[in-house]
This record gives C-alpha cells, sequence and structure tokens, in this order.
C-alpha cells in the first residue's frame, strides 16, 4: 500500500512541476536560483562538483564519471536530465533513482521555499520559477540531504544561465559541441560554445572532447581567461585503441595521468569510446588533479557497471527491437555508424518520431544518408508529448529528403508503429537479419521502452 501512496505522490509532484513554464521554455536567468540557494542555506555548495554541458553525449558522460567515482567509495549524486520513465531518474543518489518517499519528503521541505522565490518573482513581474529550475533546487536538496560526496550535474540548455550553473564546478566537462537548439543558443559552433563555457569556474579545471577549431578556440580562451588548466581529447588524453565485440568494444584509454588497457566497456559506437575517454580524464582531474594515475581495477569495475538506457539499448530479439534516443543530426550520424559496426543487421525498418525544437529535415537526411543500403521502410509516428511532430508533417518532409512515398508508413499511434516495423522486418529474405530501430526523439524511446517492458529503474 504504501508503494503506492509513493507512486501516486510522485505523480503529485509531477503534476506541480508540469504545471510551471515547460522544460523547453528556460528563462535567461540566475538570480532566482540564488535566491532559492540562498534560503536554503545553499545546498549547492554542501559538495564539489563535477558540471557537464555539450551538445550530445552528456547523460552517458555523466552516468560514466558517476560509476567511476562510485567504484571510488565516493557517494554520488547525479543530476541528468530528461528521463525516459520517471521523473525521479533525474536525481540519482548511489548509482540509482532517488526512492519515491525521499522525492516526495525533500520536495515538501523545499516547497515553501520555492513559493517564497515565486512571490519574489511576482513583485518583479517575472516569470514565476520553471519547471527545470524547480527540479534544479530539489535535487541539489536532495543531495544536501543525504549527504554526497560528490554531485556529478548535467546543463539542461547552454551553460551561462542554465539554472545548474548556480554550482561552482571543480570540474568542468564539454561534451562534442555541434549544432543544436540554435534558436536559443546560436547559428554556429562558435556561438554555441561561447554559451557552454560559462560553466567554467575560477579554481576549476576544464576537460574537454575534441571540438570543431571555432568551438576549441573559444573554450580555449575561457579557460585562459579563468586561469585554469586544460585538457583536450586528442592533444592530451583519449581513445588509443577500441576493438567492437558482442555486448560492446574493448578499449585502451590514454589518460591524463596514465594508460588503461582492456576496458570493457559495455556499450556500442565510437562516439561512446569518445565519452569513456573524457570521463576517465575527468576522473582524473577531480581525484588526482590530473597527476594521479586512476587504479585501474577500479576502472574496468565501473565500466562493467555502465548502463545506458536508450542509447542504442536492444530490448527485444527476433527480429531484434533497438531504441536510441539520437535527436539531433550529430547524434543521428554517430549510432548510426555504431548500429552498422555492431549490430550485424543486413535489414532495418525505422520508427521515427520528432520534437518540433529539433532540426526535423536534416535529421531526416542524416537518416536517409546513413542507412543507405540497409533501409528500405519507414515509419514516421509520434510520442504523447505536446511538442512532438505530427506523425504526417514528418512523412511529407521525409518526401522531399528523398524517401520514396511507397515506403513511407504513418500512423500517430506508437504501439501500431511498432507492430507494423515488426512484421515488415520478419518479412526479411531468409538470408537477411532484420531489426526494428526506434529513434527521433526521447520521449518517443521512453514510451517504446514501457510498450515494450523495459526495466525502468537502470
Amino acid at each position: 500500500m504504501s508503494e503506492d501512496l509513493d507512486q501516486f505522490s510522485v505523480a503529485s509532484v509531477y503534476a506541480e512541476l508540469l504545471s510551471r513554464a515547460p522544460e523547453n521554455k528556460m528563462e535567461p536567468r540566475m538570480q532566482p536560483m540564488v535566491e532559492a540557494m540562498d534560503l536554503l542555506g545553499e545546498p549547492n555548495r554542501t559538495a564539489p562538483v563535477i558540471h557537464i554541458t555539450g551538445t550530445n553525449g552528456k547523460t552517458s558522460t555523466a552516468r560514466m564519471i558517476e560509476a567511476g567515482l562510485l567504484a571510488h567509495d565516493l557517494r554520488v549524486g547525479r543530476y541528468t536530465s530528461p528521463h525516459l520513465t520517471s521523473v525521479t531518474e533525474r536525481i540519482c543518489l548511489d548509482g540509482g533513482p532517488v526512492d519515491d518517499a525521499t522525492f516526495v519528503r525533500i520536495w515538501d521541505e523545499v516547497r515553501p521555499f520555492i513559493s517564497m522565490v515565486d512571490a519574489s518573482l511576482a513583485e518583479r513581474d517575472e516569470v514565476p520559477l520553471t519547471y527545470f529550475e524547480c527540479l534544479t533546487i530539489l535535487a541539489f536538496a536532495v543531495f544536501a540531504d543525504a549527504p554526497v560526496d560528490v554531485m556529478v550535474l548535467e546543463v539542461g540548455l547552454g551553460g551561462i544561465t542554465d539554472a545548474t550553473n548556480v554550482a561552482d564546478g571543480s570540474v568542468s566537462v564539454i561534451t562534442p559541441i555541434s549544432l543544436d537548439h540554435t534558436d536559443l543558443l546560436g547559428d554556429d559552433e562558435r556561438d554555441i560554445a561561447l554559451e557552454k563555457s560559462g560553466i567554467i569556474k575560477t579554481d576549476g579545471f576544464l576537460i574537454s572532447a575534441a571540438q570543431v577549431p571555432g568551438a576549441a578556440d573559444v573554450l580555449l580562451a575561457e579557460a585562459r581567461a579563468k586561469g585554469v588548466p586544460f585538457r583536450f581529447e586528442g592533444v592530451e588524453f583519449g581513445v588509443e585503441s577500441r576493438v567492437p565485440g558482442v555486448g560492446g568494444q574493448q578499449l585502451t584509454v590514454s589518460g591524463l595521468a596514465g594508460r588503461y588497457p582492456e576496458i570493457l566497456l559495455p556499450l556500442h559506437g565510437a562516439h561512446q569510446a569518445q565519452n569513456f575517454a573524457v570521463a576517465v580524464a575527468a576522473l582524473e582531474a577531480f581525484i588526482g588533479g590530473g597527476d594521479q594515475e586512476l587504479n585501474i581495477e577500479n576502472l574496468r569495475l565501473a565500466a562493467e557497471n555502465i548502463s545506458a538506457p536508450g542509447r542504442l539499448e536492444t530490448l527485444r530479439t527476433g527480429p531484434s527491437i533497438i531504441v536510441d534516443a539520437a535527436h539531433n543530426p550529430a547524434g543521428v550520424t554517430a549510432s548510426a555508424q555504431a548500429l552498422k559496426e555492431s549490430f550485424g543487421l543486413s535489414r532495418l525498418v525505422l520508427v521515427v518520431g520528432i520534437l518540433q525544437d529539433k532540426d526535423a529535415r536534416e535529421m531526416l537526411t542524416a537518416l536517409y544518408k546513413e542507412y543507405e543500403g540497409l533501409v528500405e521502410e519507414i515509419c514516421f509516428t509520434q510520442s504523447t508529448s505536446p511538442r512532438a511532430i505530427p506523425a504526417g508533417e514528418l512523412g511529407s518532409l521525409a518526401l522531399d529528403v528523398g524517401y520514396a512515398e511507397q515506403d513511407i508508413y504513418v500512423t500517430e499511434r506508437l504501439d501500431d508503429a511498432i507492430d507494423w516495423a515488426v512484421g515488415r522486418a520478419d518479412e526479411a529474405d531468409p538470408g537477411l537479419i532484420g531489426g526494428v530501430l526506434i529513434t527521433g526523439s526521447i520521449t518517443l524511446v521512453g514510451e517504446a521502452r514501457t510498450l515494450l517492458g523495459a526495466p525502468e529503474r537502470t
């Protein structure tokens, strides 16, 4: 009975959060977060922070860093977004979602202070605290209550005025920067890097993935201006070698302070190997200031325990049903290359749904280019998110991109889409290995995982 009550209470808190300005309407401001932290006794300063931004790979990298910290016997609070199934997935303690009772209890404790900030904002004719601001406040409070030894925070959007930036990262991690949210962050990688460089703090340490020149120049200039040490993938650290295999890949990583051979990473693709190298460098920077080699056995243990739900995740076999939350052109390209490298499929049916704030045309172009010769049929559908592009619009856009009308199936229902795709994959010639890929948005992948019975808490 108590579990049912907790579930209901989590649902009630989530409804409160959703009643506020939505996640894609983040306010470019910091003062309300500063006020909230002051009222709560600065929970953002109760533990050192590893702060992560970038365009792709943020959540996977956060999970990798978390696994490494846990393997070193540190208590970790991880804050990432968005969630796949339950809002509690965003606030993790010791590698798993905060329990429902704690989530509800801490929300009840911070609600009066949130009301105080809302009242202050109303006096200034400003928008009340947003969904993301409130959830970030809750995360800091949960981590302070635990308490944790270190917080791993993923930026929601950008960097300079993101709600998480009320914390000062002792290590700032920047994953690959590419074009996404251009309406808010800028039209090229340099502009986007300017926004994301805002998480680099005095007395910190910058760890960056390899970047295009314009973005790299911005990050380098910001690190020098703040007087912080900086290390870039491809210069001071990186993947020395990788061998794809069943269930993942074997890596050798050259870190800041050591060389780490024969790491078994249970994730697919060069992009995940890159994320792991960035995570290793971040761990070295945090644990030993970049000068101390990590214990190889701890690192191997960490790698064994890494998971990335919704990232090239196989939910069923016969035919294989794979979900991947690639939600921008660069993500589509990276996951396509990994899928072709690792899954051995000779026929693939796509199920695609995309949100309105994404570059759907470029995503469909990337899908068309990357899967040429492997994909003949594609289904366009939509998640239940109010931000979902109608399936029919995606179908029309696909014709412009180059898909043939007879190869396109359109349905608003995801369950119908999956049934159709499985049927088409099953009809593959006996000599072909068929599969289904569900991709395009995290909301679509989350709903597919629920429909197909994937575990909620991973």
